[in-house]
């Protein structure tokens, strides 16, 4: 019985080492709708400190190529009117980095060939809304005679 045991321990000691180390790591995930991508790029946001910069929100303006790659410069849209030079430039960094660190995107094929060249509009939301009043107006009351 001890023999028997022996072989499978032979070929199981190198899978298990294997695991242990890493070696074998898993394929990312691809992505294939346009929420995929959207999604992934905000899993890798990381804002500045709020030591550093205060909370903005900014808008980046991105193109891919069907391997996921970036295509040309990314620009930035929109930043919020009340940010200081330091803010934007930290948060710029910021989504800069972002994009660095994410790319090239692990796109399916198909939406590779959907999405190549298109500009995608991608905001990166950081201030504090104050929520939404409960107001209710008249005119979306519903009837009752």
């Amino acid at each position: 019985m001890a023999a028997r045991s022996r072989p499978l321990a032979w070929f199981a000691a190198p899978l298990i080492g294997l695991a242990l180390t890493g070696s074998a790591q898993a394929e990312p995930e691809q992505l294939n709708t346009i929420r995929d991508v959207v999604l992934a790029i905000h899993r890798c946001w990381r804002p500045p400190p709020a030591d550093k910069a205060g909370p903005i929100d900014i808008t980046v303006i991105v193109s891919f190529n069907r391997e996921g790659a970036i295509l040309g410069h990314p620009r930035i849209s929109y930043e919020s009117q009340e940010a200081t030079d330091n803010d934007r430039i930290a948060y710029r960094v910021a989504v800069m980095e972002t994009l660095q660190r994410c790319t090239p995107l692990p796109f399916t094929e198909s939406l590779g060939g959907a999405v190549a060249g298109r500009p995608f509009a991608i905001p990166f939301r950081n201030k504090k809304y104050p929520p939404r009043s409960q107001e209710k107006r008249a005119w979306l009351l519903p009837k009752i005679l």
